[in-house]
This record gives C-alpha cells, sequence and structure tokens, in this order.
C-alpha cells in the first residue's frame, strides 16, 4: 500500500516509516520540520535502503495537502503531525487548538477528497485524566488538564464523528504512553530541538554532558520510591503497532481504541537507574517541586492490543536504555 506519513521526520514517525519501508509499503511523508530535520530522510535512507517520497508542507495548508493526494494515490494516512509539550500547550493554547485541531481537519478533508477513509491517528494517554485508576482501559471516561490534552480528546471525538458520518471510514486512535529508546542500528532517534521536554532524552542530555542535572519533579507521590511511574514503551514497538492498526482499517470499517503501552509501570528514579546501568554514566538530579497536573502512576491495559490488533509490546526498560543510548553515544562521536 502507499501510505501518506504525517510528521514522518520526527522521533515517532521516522521509526514507523522505517517499519513501512521494510514491510513493503510505499511511504510518503509530510512535514514541515518544525522539530525535526530533513536529514532524517538519509537516516532511513540508510537503515531501509529505500527513499520516501518527502513534502515539507504544513498540514494546515489545504492547497498543498489537496496537491499531495491529487500526485499520488494514498490508500491509508498514519498522522503524527502535531505540537506536544504539555507546558508549552499551556502557554500556548491558540497555536495547540490551531495546529492541532486545524492541521487535522485540513488532513481529512483532502482525504475525502482524495478517497482515502483509512486514518491511524496518534492519540496519547494524557487523555485519561486525573480522575482514573490504574491501569487504564479503553472504556474508561476521558478528560483532560492541558491544552495539548484537550486537543487529543477533541480530535478522537471528531474522528468518531467523522465514522458515524461515513461507514466507509475506517479509523484507529492509537492512545500512546511513554515511548522511549531509539532504532538498534543507533541511526534513529529522539532529538528534540532545543531542550527536551520529556525525561528520556533529558537523561540522555546529562549523561551526554550537554546538560548539567536533571530536575525531578516531585518525591511524594504514593508510589514505591516516591517518583512518578509512568508505562514507557520502546519506540520500535511502538510503530510495530501503528502496522498492525494498519492491517485493522483494511480488513475493518468503524472506529476502534487501542492503548498501546507495556502493562507495567517504571518510577523516574528506576529509569534514572537503568539508564546508569546501560550508559555507565552517574546521572545526577535534584528533586524539585511536582508540576501541576502530573499524576502519581500511569500505566496501560493493553488486553484489547492483544485482542484486537495482536500486538504485544517485546522490549523491556533495559532494551529500552541501551538502544537509547546507543544513539546517543552515537551523536557524540559526529
Amino acid at each position: 500500500m502507499k501510505i501518506l506519513v504525517t510528521g514522518g521526520m520526527g522521533f515517532i514517525g521516522s521509526h514507523t516509516v522505517c517499519e513501512l519501508l521494510e514491510g513493503g509499503h510505499e511511504v510518503v511523508i509530510v512535514d514541515n520540520l518544525c522539530n525535526s530535520s530533513v536529514s532524517v530522510l538519509d537516516d532511513i535512507q540508510a537503515i531501509t535502503h529505500a527513499r520516501p517520497v518527502f513534502y515539507q508542507e504544513d498540514i494546515r495548508d489545504k492547497a498543498a495537502m489537496d496537491r499531495i493526494f491529487a500526485e499520488n494515490k494514498i490508500d491509508a494516512v498514519i498522522h503524527f503531525a502535531g505540537l506536544k509539550a504539555v507546558g508549552e500547550s499551556v502557554r500556548m493554547p491558540l497555536e495547540y487548538y490551531h495546529n492541532n485541531i486545524t492541521g487535522t481537519l485540513v488532513l481529512c478533508d483532502a482525504m475525502r477528497k482524495g478517497g482515502c477513509k483509512r486514518i491511524v491517528f496518534s492519540s496519547s494517554a494524557t487523555v485519561y485524566g486525573m480522575n482514573n485508576t490504574v491501569p487504564f482501559r479503553e472504556d474508561m471516561p476521558t478528560s483532560c488538564t492541558n491544552p495539548y490534552g484537550w486537543t487529543k480528546m477533541m480530535l478522537e471525538q471528531i474522528l468518531q464523528d467523522l465514522a458515524v458520518s461515513d461507514p466507509e471510514w475506517s479509523v484507529v486512535l492509537l492512545r500512546y504512553f511513554n515511548p522511549i529508546g531509539a532504532h538498534p542500528s543507533g541511526i534513529i532517534g529522539e532529538n528534540p530541538n532545543g531542550i527536551p521536554n520529556n525525561l528520556f532524552p533529558y537523561i540522555a542530555r546529562v549523561a551526554a554532558g550537554t546538560l548539567p542535572c536533571l530536575s525531578v519533579f516531585g518525591n511524594d507521590y504514593d508510589t514505591p520510591d516516591g517518583t512518578g511511574v509512568r508505562d514507557y514503551i520502546h519506540v520500535v514497538d511502538l510503530a510495530e503497532g501503528h502496522l498492525k492498526a494498519l492491517d485493522w482499517t483494511v480488513a475493518n470499517r468503524g472506529v476502534e481504541i487501542v492503548n498501546l503501552g507495556t502493562s507495567r509501570g517504571t518510577s523516574v528514579l528506576e529509569l534514572v537507574a537503568a539508564f546508569e546501568k546501560a550508559s555507565g554514566v552517574k546521572i545526577p538530579y535534584k528533586i524539585t517541586e511536582r508540576r501541576p497536573g502530573d499524576i502519581a502512576s500511569c500505566y496501560a491495559d493493553t488486553e484489547k492490543a492483544a485482542r484486537v490488533l495482536g500486538w504485544k509490546a517485546k522490549y523491556n526498560i533495559e532494551d529500552m536504555c541501551r538502544d537509547g543510548w546507543n544513539y546517543t553515544a552515537k551523536g557524540m562521536k559526529k
């Protein structure tokens, strides 16, 4: 199949593109490069020996999106493109709503006109909010505490409404937990522009010596060591989950909401210890105040992913830290 991957030059997008190409699919990427680099195309080619078609465009650009669908017979879309930093979304709500929601509306309109009605959407475990008990199941009520989360909730609703309006649509809403690690080759990984918003790349930069110290936000949660517990998933496992979701859209119509996680929680300090073991580098850290909106524990019930998609995570936290450090260490040598 020919798959359009929006945001395909980013962390999760680029790993999914590699899995698609190695699975025999043709890939078209659209990305505005606001948090990625055109050099990722060379990296994808180095891993897969194939080069996807690339458009440097913004998905909010209606004319550009219509042109992409006119020039390519797209069979399905995997939609990653979106701003994703919780704290930044609180400071910049209009930018987040405009980018994430308007972009998806333009994309879906272009899909409809182009005769493409299969989409796998990048949602988030943040939609489970503050009041559910772990593990989080897909049938639990949703709520949000920040504009980023609201964009995911709203887009889940929009895509469900679209599928109700037209039964030809096939929609999978994938609720990610916490993707970390890197491709085992060490060629691609998470390398955000500026200071990282996420824990794992921040730890990696402290280990590399480019940041001085890790801030741990709170050590008084009701968890085994007092620090926040999250469900970390290897980015390659996550990418493979998208291919399973794509298979579902070919065989089915309607909507499925599916968690992608490991069903296991790891605390901040446990992750730091695992990274120290993988890298052989001591990670200096300091305890600071909790961040507003953070919850004590967040991990997935993944029974539905196994039952509906035939997918289960294969990698453990040691694998994630090993591959993430391999990517960071290779970057240090360049």
